[in-house]
């Protein structure tokens, strides 16, 4: 058990790191971004606008960390590329009373027969598809794409893609269940509602395995109060597998002056095998 334990969760690790070699546009300089005398950038200035002047959520994005670097002079700069994700991205309910979610019985049992198997059938693990919300939680970037009519999320892992449709077209009625869902939104002042459904069945939303079913509702209320945040007030209602809605709160850091890069979880992957031999499987 303690070397499946080691393994697990190595591979967790390895497969949670970006990769930060020299390439391609890693440290091209991002248009447009606000500059301190320095030429650091500036990610407390004032959010950028699109042409209809509702804030622009442009820009590659992880999940904030606490750790802040500093550069010889002591002066805080941006920590690069080595991140990491969420507290949130191993239990989404840690922040929530009892630091759980309101799971039906069956789906507690069912949470805890996962974590107590150190998360080994996590479909991230098996390098199949991150569905939301676990991109705004893995230590992995998201790339936004802002228009007035659609915003566009590009993650890095896989090559996955989430379309925002901000055209006023409605969900669709009965939908193919897909990984990531089908996503509308609208503006409420300077806070776009985006409103995700038709998910396929048993997906997880953490590490530990909180399930989530195709009766899930999932909102989140995106705010972008500078240039370098990105707030995130995310509700799921699945009365399938919650006794009742939660709400928990994500930030997300911009990362300046880079880019998105392959970053392909089956290319090469052995460590899936070997955790299901170390089991016994």
């Amino acid at each position: 058990m303690r070397r499946l334990h080691v393994l697990a969760y190595v591979f967790l690790a390895l497969i949670g790191v970006s990769a930060v070699a020299s390439g391609q546009w890693l440290r091209y300089p991002t248009e447009g971004i606000p500059r301190k005398p320095n030429g650091q950038p500036d990610l407390t200035a004032p959010a950028p606008r699109l042409p209809d002047g509702h804030p622009d959520f442009s820009g590659v994005w992880h999940a904030a960390q606490s750790r802040q670097c500093v550069n010889a002079s002591g002066d805080p700069v941006p920590c690069g590329t080595e991140i990491g994700g969420s507290p949130l991205g191993g239990n989404l309910g840690r922040n929530l009373p009892g630091g759980t979610l309101p799971y039906q019985p069956w789906a507690a049992k069912l949470f805890e027969e996962r974590h107590a198997a150190l998360s080994i059938d996590d479909p991230h693990v098996r390098c199949l598809p991150d569905n939301p919300p676990r991109h705004w939680t893995l230590p992995h970037l998201t790339k936004a794409v802002h228009t007035p009519k659609l915003l566009v999320l590009l993650y890095e892992v896989n090559a996955m893609y989430l379309q925002i449709f901000i055209d006023g077209r409605p969900q669709p009625n009965d939908p193919n269940p897909t990984w990531n869902g089908y996503s509308t939104a609208h503006w409420e002042g300077d806070t776009l509602v985006v409103q995700t459904e038709g998910f396929r069945d048993d997906l997880w939303i953490d590490t530990w395995g909180s399930p989530m079913s195709d009766a899930a509702k999932m909102t989140e209320k995106m705010r972008r109060p500078n240039f370098g945040t990105l707030e995130i007030e995310l509700t799921i209602d699945d009365p399938k597998v919650y006794t009742k809605p939660f709400t928990v709160y994500l930030t997300e850091s911009l990362e300046a002056d880079t880019d998105l890069i392959d970053e392909f979880c089956l290319e090469g992957e052995k460590d899936y095998e070997r955790l299901q031999r170390s089991r016994g499987k």
